[in-house]
Formats: structure tokens, C-alpha cells, sequence
């Protein structure tokens, strides 16, 4: 395997598609190449660019960009009805009477880096990451904080096991075992192979890489070890940095300038086990400041992004945004519903005198009260079509309207929450337009990867547990800040914790 080593921003991403497209335009055929994606939407990114540039049908000619689950599976027997699911392991859990509820579905095996261990259940999060690790169970039992005993634990594991068996069912770690025992059969020959975000491997899916590398003449693994913060999940990073073969770094940032990039050194610099690489920044100085919180920032305009080491600890920041009238995204939602904010501007725009379709007119009706602002009997506005439109004469007159063009979005959606209420009066206070795209997001900094934006803010502070771990495993916090840091494109504001102990110091 050939290793292209892709710090923050140097366009990782864009080189191997790039290869891909000088790989079609020189006549290799679509089906020979392979793009291995850890989540859906960076598969079918790739998938969808080589088709628009090259006039082929995505589904059809591009077959093998996918995520690794998904390749296994696609060339396994398993079909999507043998995949366990929530009933499932409800039955399951009755049978044995041990709670093992798991949220993943059919389809989640379409994201990578998490789906295997990203079910609520601690007990089959054990289990699974024992088989990623290919290690013992007992071994990772006593490796967990797992507050079940290791009786429960492998009672549960062995009565899985039966279940699957007697139901002909398969679960996502069994995706990749299937592959692996039948590849030599099922495995295509490919010209060209293409494995990104290759940090991130666990032991069981470094098994999947090889015998594709085995099957295809030349095969590319692209990422970045100082990035490899899945460990937790079963990702090997040492795998990754010792793989014998050649390597190539793409050493210029185009994201990361001179006073952020400094500062991502010297934490890069701690990590015991990384991959000696070049690594220079964009030319602009940028800046690097500290603050004691963030009501000390003016987000007024700007891109900005929030990070934390915890997902709890951006509550006191989303309610002081709140508070202060800006539009965000909360941990991949916006910190208004898309309901609300249609049903706000679909009043407004009735009053104007304009007309709207009769989908946003039910959304505006289902804030308002029957008997006080529609007439009894009317809230559904039976007898449209969603692609209809109305006008707020003809929902007054035909519609049971009662609330009429005096009425501001506050009084004629009465049925709006306080909370909520306050929230609107804010950002229109502000100015914010509601319904667009929010300039502010909070994340996780492992929620992050792969984002960046101009302004990027990080709390410093550790969880307990955190930082016990970090006293065992200091380079995964490493690399988890280095990540943090790294999104930054211009302004780095670095958050004081509330307790100097329990921190990371940068």
C-alpha cells in the first residue's frame, strides 16, 4: 500500500479525486476502481464528481465507491432483511431478560467510523468493539468501565451469538467478517483502490484492506495519523503509521495560518507515536487570543465554530447565544425548528399580501389556536393539495381564518412556546434571518472533523474522565486538540476552563 500522509487542509480529499478523474480520463474502467469512504456523503461526493465530470451513471458505473461496511455487505450474501434491527434485539432482550436496545437501523452500516459502536446499549458496544479489536472479550471487558458484570456480559455475547445463528441474522461487525471469509471468492480484481481516512481502521477492517490491496494492482490508503482520534471505537493508528511501502505527504495548508498553525505544532509535538511529516501553514499570520468565556466575543458576523471536549459543556454557550438573539447549529440541529421558523415567515408573508403554498399554510395553522384563530374544523385544510396556493383572503374565506392582517407572527401564532417566543423576538431583534444557513455552530471537536470555519473557539476544559484518561493515553487528547485547532481559517480563541486541573493546556 502506497500512504499519502494529508495534514489539516492540505486538500487530502481533492488529491485522491483528482487521481480518480486521471485514472478515468486515461481509460481505466469505472468498475476498476475502488473509493472506500468512512461515511456515506464523502462516498457519494466522490462517486457524484467523477460521474458529472465523465458523463457516467453513478449507481450503475461508479458501484464501488462506498463506504467499507457497505462494500462488504454489497458483495456478501446478506441481504438487507437479514440485518438485526430494533425489534430485534427487543426480542432479544425479552427473551433473555437483559436489556440490550440498540438504535442502529438498516442503512447505518452506511457511516463507518461509528456505526458499530454508536447503539445506545454499553453491553453490545463492549462486545462489538472486542470483535473490531479482534481481542478477547474478556480482555476488553476489563479494559471498560462497564458497571454490568463479566457474567452478564458474556451471557449476552453467547445468546446474541444464538440468535443470529437460529434467525439467520446479521449484525454490522458480521458485514465484515462474512467479507473476510468469503472475499476469495467475492473480492473483484481492481486497477486502482483507493482507502481514505485510513487512520481510522480497526484491526478487523485493516483485515478488509489488505485483501482488497491483494485484489487491486495499486492501492492508495490516505490520511493523517496526528488526526486518528477513533481510537476509543477500535481504530489502530499504529497500523497505519507502520505499514511498510512508500508514502507521500501533501505538506502545504491551504486552511491553517502562521499563529494557529504554531500553535498545532506544539501539540502535535507532544504525540509520542506519530509519522515525522512536513507541514507548512497558509501565508496569512492569523490570530490566536484567549477569553475567559465566550459572552467576552462579538459574533455579531462571521463564520464561527464551537468546540468542546464534551457535548455538555456547550449548554451554557447555546443559552447564552439564545439569549443573545443569534441563529446556530446545536450538535448538527438548528437551534430553531424548521417548523417554527416556516410558520413565522408564512405569516409574514401573508400579511404582505403574497400567497404561499398550502404545505407552509398548514405549518402556520398548526401554531394557532381552533375556536381563537381558526374556526373549529378547519385545521387541516381539508380539500387542498400541499402544492396549492392561498392567499390570507381566500384562507378567510374559505379556510375558517379568523386572525387577520393586524395580527404580527407573536399574536396570530398563538400556540407558539414562551421560550420559543422570546427566542423569534430575539433574532429578528437581531436581525438574523431565521430561515437561512446559521454562521454559528457548536460541535464536539470529534463531532468536527473534517469542518473548519474563520473563527473557531475551543474549550479548554476536561471531563474527569477525560482527563483520567489522558493520564493513560496522553496521545488521544493530543490528537484531539490538534484536531480542534486545525479547523481554524483565520481566528483561534482559546476558552480559560473553570478549573486549570482539569484542562487541557495549550
Amino acid at each position: 500500500m502506497f500512504r499519502i500522509f494529508g495534514p489539516p487542509g492540505t486538500g487530502k480529499t481533492t488529491t485522491l479525486l483528482n487521481m480518480v478523474d486521471e485514472a478515468l480520463e486515461s481509460g481505466v474502467h469505472p468498475h476498476k476502481i475502488a473509493f472506500l469512504a468512512f461515511t456515506r456523503k464523502a462516498a457519494n461526493e466522490a462517486r457524484d464528481r467523477a460521474a458529472a465530470r465523465f458523463n457516467l451513471d453513478p449507481k450503475k458505473d461508479l458501484s464501488y465507491f462506498r463506504t467499507l461496511h457497505s462494500l462488504a455487505m454489497s458483495l456478501s450474501n446478506i441481504r438487507s432483511e437479514q440485518v438485526m434491527q430494533e425489534e430485534h434485539y427487543r426480542e432479544l432482550s425479552e427473551t433473555i431478560g437483559v436489556e440490550v436496545y440498540s438504535s442502529t437501523q438498516v442503512g447505518a452500516f452506511e457511516e463507518d467510523i461509528t456505526a458499530i459502536t454508536s447503539n445506545k446499549n454499553p453491553i453490545l458496544n463492549v462486545i462489538n468493539l472486542a470483535r473490531l479489536r479482534k481481542v478477547d472479550l474478556r480482555d476488553q471487558y476489563n479494559e471498560s468501565n462497564l458497571y454490568e458484570s463479566w457474567n452478564v456480559v458474556n451471557y449476552v455475547a453467547t445468546s446474541l451469538e444464538a440468535y443470529k445463528g437460529n434467525m439467520g441474522l446479521y449484525d454490522f461487525t458480521d458485514m465484515l467478517d462474512e467479507f473476510i471469509r468469503s472475499a476469495h471468492m467475492t473480492c473483484p480484481h481492481f486497477d486502482l483502490c483507493f482507502i481514505d481516512e485510513a487512520q481510522d481502521l480497526s484491526p478487523l477492517q485493516w483485515d478488509l484492506a489488505h485483501i482488497l490491496d491483494e485484489n487491486s494492482t495499486r492501492t492508495y490508503c490516505a490520511g493523517d495519523d496526528d488526526q486518528a482520534i477513533y481510537r476509543w471505537a477500535g481504530a489502530d493508528v499504529d497500523h497505519f503509521i507502520n505499514l511498510p511501502g512508500g508514502s507521500e505527504t501533501l505538506s502545504q495548508s491551504y486552511r491553517v495560518p502562521r499563529r494557529v498553525h504554531a500553535v498545532a505544532q506544539t501539540v502535535a509535538s507532544r504525540i509520542n507515536r506519530r509519522f515525522p511529516k512536513r507541514y507548512e501553514p497558509k501565508p496569512e499570520e492569523g490570530h490566536v487570543q484567549t477569553v475567559a468565556g465566550i459572552e467576552y466575543l462579538d459574533m455579531s458576523s462571521g463564520e464561527w465554530l464551537i468546540l468542546s471536549q464534551a457535548g455538555y459543556m456547550l449548554q451554557d454557550a447555546a443559552a447564552w447565544l439564545k439569549s443573545g438573539g443569534y441563529l446556530f447549529n446545536y450538535r448538527g440541529s438548528r437551534s430553531i425548528g424548521k417548523k417554527l421558523s416556516d410558520a413565522v415567515n408564512g405569516w409574514e408573508t401573508l400579511r404582505r399580501g403574497h400567497s404561499i403554498p398550502v404545505v407552509l399554510a398548514r405549518q402556520v395553522y398548526a401554531f394557532m389556536s381552533a375556536g381563537t384563530r381558526i374556526k373549529r374544523g378547519f385545521k387541516k385544510l381539508t380539500g387542498l393539495e400541499d402544492d396549492d396556493v392561498v392567499s390570507m383572503s381566500a384562507l378567510m374565506e374559505n379556510h375558517g381564518l379568523l386572525a387577520d392582517q393586524s395580527m404580527i407572527w407573536s399574536e396570530a401564532l398563538d400556540k407558539i412556546p414562551e421560550t420559543d417566543r422570546a427566542y423569534v423576538t430575539a433574532l429578528l431583534r437581531r436581525g438574523e434571518k431565521f430561515n437561512a444557513e446559521p454562521r454559528i455552530s457548536l460541535s464536539t471537536i470529534h463531532g468536527s472533523k473534517g469542518g473548519e470555519a474563520d473563527n473557531v473557539v475551543l474549550y479548554t476544559s476536561l471531563t474527569k474522565a477525560a482527563d483520567d484518561d489522558m493520564q493513560r493515553n496522553p496521545d488521544d487528547m493530543h490528537r484531539v486538540f490538534y484536531v480542534g485547532i486545525t479547523r481554524t481559517k483565520d481566528t483561534l480563541v482559546l476558552v480559560e476552563p473553570e478549573d486549570a486541573a482539569r484542562s487541557y493546556y495549550i
